[in-house]
């Protein structure tokens, strides 16, 4: 560890395992049985305790509380865990918990999100990677983000409930029900509001795919279908686009029903 980079009123835990390139800010607080890769960069004022495991060249800003004890009143001190990817940003009073033994043990962030301020991540939640969380996010516990989520600003997710891939959410959404892939939600609770077509083509998606993704939004949301007629219409089209394949895989293990 190089004391070079840990500043000097910072307390790190001797058990706590940081590369020699990872920076610590003043007055920042390293639990015990915490470990954090190369290149991450803990600003002042942060508290992270374990145990945690945080990757290579995370940013996480001032003020942010890590690897806490669980808000669930059956917890009792049982050593779960945080796990953080690598090349996340996560900015100012950010609290994420450990989990519980009473599901996965785990809260689990995966790479390259984007994790703006006041965002909260209750026990057992697992995050996917790419996804942006906007200021005041909140998500209950058990719940799950799928990669390349978007939730707009104060956004409060029910427990156990899912988030697909792709899928954005408007500014001040309460998400009571699983939202499939490639939806645009909104509103109190939220419902759909078509896809989230531009965010499809940033990230590559052809004219064509998005075009058999709307097809299938109209399946789902439009043609006056059950939803166990719109998973059949929806695994005809799988056949000939794969890209259907993740909303009918969704809508199989989908245990909260989805938002109509």
């Amino acid at each position: 560890m190089s004391v070079a980079k840990i500043h000097p009123t910072a307390i790190v835990d001797a058990t706590a395992e940081l590369d020699s390139s990872v920076e610590v800010g003043p007055f920042s607080i390293i639990g015990a049985h915490v470990k954090v890769a190369a290149g991450t960069r803990i600003a002042g004022h942060v508290i992270i305790n374990g145990p945690t495991i945080i990757g290579e060249n995370n940013h996480i800003f001032q003020y942010s509380s890590l690897g806490e004890a669980p808000q669930d009143k059956k917890y009792n001190g049982e050593p779960t865990l945080l796990e953080i990817g690598d090349n996340n940003t996560i900015r100012e009073f950010c609290t994420f918990n450990r989990g519980t033994e009473q599901d996965k043990n785990t809260t689990k962030i995966g790479n390259d999100n984007w994790i703006m301020a006041y965002v909260h991540i209750a026990h057992d939640c697992q995050i996917g990677s790419h996804t942006i969380f906007a200021n005041n996010t909140s998500l209950a516990g058990h719940v799950d983000i799928d990669d390349y989520a978007i939730l707009g600003g104060f956004t409060l997710i029910h427990q156990f409930c899912k988030v697909g891939s792709h899928v954005i959410t408007a500014v001040g959404s309460v998400v009571f029900k699983d939202i499939p892939p490639y939806v645009t939600a909104a509103g109190y609770d939220a419902k759909p509001h078509g896809i989230n077509a531009e965010g499809l083509k940033r990230r590559g998606y052809s004219p064509e795919s998005i075009l058999q993704i709307k097809r299938a939004y109209k399946a789902l949301y439009r043609n006056g279908l059950s939803l166990e007629e719109a998973k059949v219409e929806l695994a005809a089209m799988q056949i000939t686009s794969p890209e259907i394949g993740l909303l009918t895989n969704f809508l199989n293990t989908s245990t909260r029903g989805i938002v109509r």
